[in-house]
């Protein structure tokens, strides 16, 4: 099964930028174009991964990582902010509302597809250790 990336930006420019950047990739993607929209597709799409950025219409991305994360179907969605802020108030922000990891704009293609990858092998073995604790689990009742 391939993975599944939600591009969460309200400027279409970046979006195409991240979509052309993860083009060699082989996963599908999605997008949505403000917090509320982003929300919708975590439910319908289940994304392995969420690239979301910070200023974004209806709902910050701050708001939307904090939701996705405190809800227990869909804590182990991987975000990864990508944003111009880069004050470390915002940084400190973004770990706080759960973030897995932070990439400033402008965005590095080599950086960027490092992290996508490093952040789905990740995804991969988080789900892995869940399925072996469920057998476990299972096996001893």
């Amino acid at each position: 099964m391939l993975p599944k990336i939600l591009l969460a930006d309200d400027n279409l420019q970046n979006v195409e930028l991240l979509d052309a950047y993860l083009a060699a990739r082989d996963c599908e993607i999605e997008t949505a174009g403000d917090g509320n929209e982003t929300l919708e597709k975590v439910r319908s799409f289940a994304p392995d991964l969420i690239l979301l950025d910070i200023m974004m219409p209806k709902l910050s991305g701050f708001e939307v990582c904090q939701k996705v994360k405190s809800d227990p179907a869909t804590k182990g969605i991987m975000i990864l902010m990508v944003t111009a802020l880069n004050e470390l108030g915002d940084i400190e922000r973004a770990v706080e509302a759960g973030c897995d990891d932070y990439l400033c704009k402008p965005i590095n293609k080599i950086e960027l597809l490092k992290r996508v990858d490093n952040m789905l092998k990740l995804r991969n073995i988080t789900g892995e250790l869940e399925r072996l604790k469920r057998y476990i689990d299972e096996m001893e009742r």
